[in-house]
């Protein structure tokens, strides 16, 4: 073999002149300053230079005479245009007793308008060779459309269609509620869903968020085309909804044709907005209250084999100025990556396939909740893993290593929220939806930078109190019901009776 990509082997007798070989690149490499790794290095990330920031694009951003604003981010590395409008109303805004209308409500801004059917509007969007979508979270409602940046003229009449003329065709909710209905039906027989709903539930009751996001059974059969109609003439307002338009456009032309299809855009005459969007800043909501010890929640499920383990305190709203510290601490907690839950509950003891923790911070409420699940036997011994972990992080300052690690990942990972176009628009949409500077996300990294280890736990110490923390548990409860007693007032509802619709979740 000849050429500079062979690869030549020398045979066997060629011994003494490959001990050589070895000691001579052994020696260039200490002469470089890389050693050998050592066996206990192999836990050990290797290391890698800092993450630099990535450089953010600054939207330009107008009001329209209607109130409407309009973020345009110009990105001509793709013939793509995206379509991303905001609506300062989510789940928080659902009507008392109809769960779930918000989310109903996005989900049929496609089916057909008053001057297109659905097969209309999708063939439209596919003729662009785009793509729309809505979803509903807390404190907004979105609806996306990409299409390929020729087509803007059509993809700006297409949404200000969908948003401002939706129909509500009564053949159209019948079949929005039959998908809706077997979702849940699916959901409802989901272990790890239940454990997400009830611990939302339970923590945040008496806030605007204290209710399932997705409904119920009984409040999708309940829903009529009049309801949806109500709630998007109550909450689709252009005073509280923003356009975000990233592509190749040109900011020009982006406002131009935002004002042409938008701009008839106005409120209805008895409109008023409902939930803690009845105005643009965030009101005064009272915190939910802390427990006096643990509380335990037990959705007992006879038949399974393992336990959804939910371990939670009330958090932050988004504003708070613990935010970030908050978010390092969380990533050490459970974030993604190496975290403190996932060595010692799968590293050390081998009790679970995956643990994580999430820092939910709304307009107005919060959540920090630590997420596991593991086999029925080994229940209570996982609850208390995670206590255990709660408590160190919130007893014991942090290292100035995992405080690094932390924060190199964090900066790392920030330039995946801003790959693509839908990315950056949803980026700034959340911020404007929660009312911060449209820098926040450029100042992040320096942030970051700046904090301190004894910051961190300052700020941990805080929120975060795993004495008083709300356990919420779904799995065979005979096998660790009272070992869960010993931490705190329980409750066990059995799954046949439990009702998510229900301020007791008892049906």
């Amino acid at each position: 073999m000849s050429g500079r990509n062979s690869i030549k082997v020398f045979p066997s007798s060629s011994g003494p002149r490959r001990a050589f070989l070895a000691s001579a690149l052994f020696v260039a490499l200490c002469a470089a300053g890389v050693t050998a790794p050592r066996a206990s290095d192999r836990t050990l990330p290797p290391s890698v230079p800092p993450p630099q920031p990535i450089a953010l694009p600054t939207p330009d951003v107008r009001t329209l005479a209607n109130g409407l604003q309009v973020l345009v981010v110009e990105r001509h590395s793709l013939p793509v245009l995206t379509l991303r409008l905001l609506v300062r109303a989510g789940a928080e805004s659902d009507p008392a007793g109809l769960p779930g209308i918000a989310q109903f409500t996005a989900g049929l801004l496609n089916e057909g308008t008053e001057h297109r059917s659905a097969i209309e509007l999708a063939e439209a969007i596919d003729s662009a060779g785009g793509t729309v979508d809505s979803s509903v979270g807390w404190d907004s409602s979105f609806l996306v459309l990409t299409v390929l940046a020729d087509h803007a003229p059509l993809a700006f009449d297409l949404m200000a269609d969908m948003a401002v003329h939706p129909a509500f065709y009564p053949a159209e909710v019948e079949r929005g509620r039959r998908q809706t209905l077997s979702a849940l039906d699916v959901l409802h027989n989901d272990p790890s869903y239940l454990a997400d709903t009830v611990m939302h539930q339970v923590l945040l009751a008496g806030t605007p968020y204290g209710h399932p996001a997705d409904g119920t059974v009984d409040s999708v059969k309940r829903a009529r085309p009049e309801d949806l109609a109500a709630f998007h003439a109550r909450e689709f307002v252009p005073s509280r909804s923003v356009l975000a338009v990233v592509g190749d456009i040109a900011p020009a032309s982006a406002l131009e044709l935002a004002a042409r299809y938008f701009g008839g855009w106005r409120a209805a005459p008895a409109a008023a907005p409902s939930g803690p969007k009845a105005a643009l800043s965030p009101p005064a909501v009272a915190p939910p209250q802390a427990n006096p010890s643990p509380s335990v929640v037990i959705v007992d499920k006879p038949d399974a084999v393992q336990t959804e383990i939910r371990v939670a305190n009330a958090g932050i709203p988004r504003s708070s100025p613990d935010y970030v510290a908050l978010t390092v601490a969380n990533q050490i907690l459970g974030g993604p990556a190496s975290n403190r839950l996932f060595s010692d509950l799968r590293g050390e003891h081998g009790l679970t396939y995956g643990a994580s923790s999430d820092l939910d911070c709304y307009l107005v409420a919060g959540t920090w909740e630590a997420k596991t699940s593991t086999r029925t036997p080994e229940t209570a011994k996982t609850v208390h893993r995670v206590l255990d972990q709660m408590k160190r992080l919130r007893d014991r300052p942090i290292s100035a290593q995992e405080l690094q690690q932390a924060v190199d990942y964090l900066i790392g990972h920030q330039a995946l929220d801003f790959e693509t176009s839908d990315g950056i628009a949803d980026q700034f949409l959340d911020l404007m939806a929660d009312h911060l500077p449209l820098d926040t996300w450029s100042a992040f990294p320096a942030a970051l930078r700046r904090l301190t280890p004894d910051e961190v736990w300052q700020a941990t110490r805080r929120h975060l109190d795993p004495d008083q923390a709300t356990v919420v548990l779904v799995g065979n409860a005979v096998e660790f019901e009272k070992d869960m007693r010993k931490l705190g007032p329980t409750r066990v509802i059995p799954i046949d009776r439990l009702d998510l619709g229900s301020s007791t979740l008892v049906r």
